[in-house]
């Protein structure tokens, strides 16, 4: 068995120029199949008030429900890194409840890190989580925590103010930095600017890594992608095939013959 990711690992990584890999999951067992097939970090993102809850965006999160996420994916992973995704709300306020909800995602939820958004006005609360000896993801570019004062979900083209937000977070103490919906040059010049690996998310192929939401790469939702999703597989669709079938065999009385019976 190979050992588990952590953070030495991602920037040992960076260093020899191996690409790291993260994807979403939400439950025991697609974390299952993420934690099987070698990806590096299984992020419980918040997004799951968007593809599992059916939300319209990842504001509604709340911190029971990413604890309550977290652990089932914790649970199934042995090499994978889980991270989990602060919600909204949970760590803007006092230095205190953000290191203490924090905490619960390592003390009650089993992850090794945990992820917030936020550039150089998020800083005090990474270097408060670090000291507390609580690893830090840190997120800047698009973030989707802040939709409403961006005025929805659009590409961020700021280098200067992005190079600084990606200088200050790893001043303050993270492990890495997911660069979001940030053209490929600008973000190139970000990971050659950092000492810690970057993970791209509609970010080019410039980053350390690259992560995306595993619902919309396999193909399980039908809701609209954005143009840096590729989907790797069509899980509705097999899914679609076989319920049909179901339908069908049940209302024929085909199903259950007799290999599915008890003598």
């Amino acid at each position: 068995m190979q050992p588990r990711v952590t953070t030495s690992t991602l920037i040992k990584m960076k260093q020899e120029g191996k690409k790291i890999t993260a994807l979403t999951a939400y439950d025991f067992p697609f974390a299952g199949f993420l934690d099987k097939a070698g990806i590096d970090i299984v992020l419980v993102g918040d997004s799951l008030g968007m593809v599992v809850q059916g939300k319209e965006n990842t504001l509604c999160v709340t911190m029971d429900e990413s604890i309550y996420h977290t652990e089932m994916v914790s649970r199934a992973c042995r090499y994978s890194m889980v991270v989990g995704d602060m919600p909204f709300m949970s760590y803007q306020g006092s230095l205190d409840r953000a290191v203490e909800n924090g905490g619960r995602f390592l003390k009650e939820a089993g992850a090794s890190a945990v992820k917030l958004e936020g550039g150089a006005d998020v800083c005090p609360v990474i270097t408060a989580l670090v000291k507390a000896g609580i690893p830090v993801q840190a997120h800047i570019g698009l973030t989707p925590q802040s939709v409403h004062q961006m005025g929805g979900f659009k590409v961020q083209r700021d280098e200067e103010r992005l190079l600084k937000d990606a200088r200050d977070v790893e001043k303050a103490g993270a492990f890495s930095v997911v660069l979001e919906g940030i053209p490929s040059p600008i973000s190139t010049r970000i990971t050659k600017a950092l000492n810690i690996p970057t993970i791209g998310i509609g970010a080019g192929p410039g980053c350390d890594g690259q992560i995306l939401v595993l619902h919309d790469m396999l193909g399980i939702n039908d809701r609209f992608l954005p143009k840096f999703v590729k989907k790797y597989a069509d899980i509705a669709q097999v899914a679609n095939q076989g319920l049909a079938s179901y339908i069908k065999e049940v209302r024929s009385g085909t199903f259950p013959s007799d290999e599915y019976e008890y003598k």
